[in-house]
């Protein structure tokens, strides 16, 4: 298993000190001239290797529109699934020691790089304004939310509502674009808590060494560190501090330079807590 090492600065009572991502999983203290301070070992970590679902297909079936007052439009979708199983548990869901969905695979519906809405059935509906443009993605997911990345596992759809409360869909630029996935929402204990899935989704372009790379920067409770991705897989974070820590993805070329156009950077609030009430 490998893992990225970066800088974390952690703030401990008044005292900070700089801890590299990396080493064990246990956090050390170290003894300084004037006090003790925590150091907390965050890693970035390879994911262990899940079933592939190579024939798993998924796409858009029919879209119907209905105006929701005098300003909105209510949209229910329709996809169609083949080769995959929603609502069942993926087979290794017990040996991945990180959030699993009690209800099974399922589809991850993202409109406009939004948290996603989880579907266990192929369906879903949302409100829109009237005179609005939306970038909608959907990937089917294993039960632990990690998603397929076989090609017909996902489809993007460009589409506007005018006036009327009309759907129109647009032309899709071709430019890379990355949708954020997880960590999302409430992780509540030491089993959801201790290991974190980070996964994304990349459209219309190939993460490699020499073009393309995902910068990733964590800010945590004084951490604050940026990894840079460049596979397209996904990852997990471990050690991560409790609180209501944040990860920004941004789309950089070989220099480091954001990439230009729609979806290339994304940032996503989610919380950690050991017990609740969350705080």
């Amino acid at each position: 298993m490998s893992y990225i090492k970066g800088l974390m600065p952690i703030l401990v009572g008044t005292a900070l000190c700089l801890a590299a991502c990396g080493g064990d999983n246990n956090a050390e203290e170290t003894q300084t001239n004037d006090s003790t301070v925590a150091v907390v070992n965050v890693e970035l970590t390879d994911f262990t290797a899940s079933p592939e679902y190579p024939d798993a297909q998924l796409s858009f079936g029919n879209i119907k529109t209905t105006e929701q007052g005098a300003d909105s439009v209510k949209i229910d979708f329709a996809f169609d699934v083949k080769n995959y199983t929603l609502g069942s548990q993926t087979a290794d869901a017990a040996g991945k020691m990180c959030n699993n969905s009690d209800k099974g695979q399922h589809i991850h519906f993202i409109l406009d790089n939004k948290p996603y809405a989880a579907l266990y059935e192929p369906k879903h509906s949302v409100v829109v304004p009237k005179n609005s443009e939306h970038y909608l993605l959907i990937f089917l997911s294993r039960s632990y939310h990690e998603s397929i990345k076989a090609k017909g596992a996902s489809a993007m759809m460009r589409f506007k509502v005018d006036e009327k409360g009309k759907l129109q869909k647009m032309e899709a630029p071709a430019t890379p674009m990355v949708f954020y996935s997880r960590p999302k929402g409430d992780y509540i204990g030491k089993n959801n808590t201790d290991n974190l899935l980070l996964d994304f989704y990349v459209w219309n372009g190939t993460l490699n060494d020499s073009t393309l790379n995902i910068k990733a920067q964590l800010k945590a409770n004084g951490v604050d560190t940026t990894f840079v991705l460049k596979t397209w897989k996904p990852y997990m974070l471990k050690n991560v501090p409790l609180g209501k820590p944040s990860i920004t993805l941004t789309l950089v070329d070989k220099d480091g330079n954001k990439v230009t156009g729609d979806n290339t950077e994304v940032t996503r609030e989610f919380n950690l807590a050991a017990d609740e009430p969350i705080k």
